[in-house]
């Protein structure tokens, strides 16, 4: 077991960041790649165990919404099916991986900012760990800037 570990301010108030974040359905409202995104068997976009699906740079992934909390604004996710490693990225692809990954938010009283951290537990072979955690550490600062630009958009 590995983990990827980002955490950085975000310059808009918590209520806004969680009001974006918070339905587990609203993925490509704020991670640039993801077109596509639907929740099955009619559940909350909100209720723990919902699973949704989502296409993200053209590969479908499946996820369980694992834990949500609206006082303690987090969430966390589960990948359903092991997730492989991207195509052509090294010669010899590590083994897919399980992993599950956790977003949480607090306030930062000075300028009504966000402190937010997300962390991805990855369960790879040992031999693998290191290429996992690498690339994840890579992936969750792209996903939260991208999450900062689209909160920027919804102050326009």
């Amino acid at each position: 077991m590995t983990t990827a570990y980002y955490s950085t301010v975000l310059n808009h108030p918590l209520e806004t960041v969680w009001a974006l974040i918070r339905d587990f359905n609203n993925y490509p409202a704020y991670i640039e790649g993801v077109s596509e995104s639907v929740i099955e068997d009619n559940r909350g976009g909100d209720e723990v165990g919902a699973v949704r699906r989502f296409c993200y740079l053209g590969n479908w992934i499946r996820q369980r919404l694992a834990g949500h909390s609206d006082q303690a604004h987090s969430l966390t996710y589960a990948g359903i099916e092991p997730l492989p490693f991207p195509a052509g990225l090294v010669p010899d692809a590590p083994a897919p991986t399980r992993y599950e990954g956790t977003m949480h938010l607090l306030p930062v009283v000075e300028g009504n900012r966000t402190f937010i951290e997300w962390k991805v537990q990855l369960d790879a072979a040992p031999q693998d760990a290191d290429r996992w955690q690498t690339l994840f550490q890579s992936w969750i600062p792209d996903w939260t800037h991208s999450l900062e630009r689209a909160l920027g958009r919804l102050r326009t």
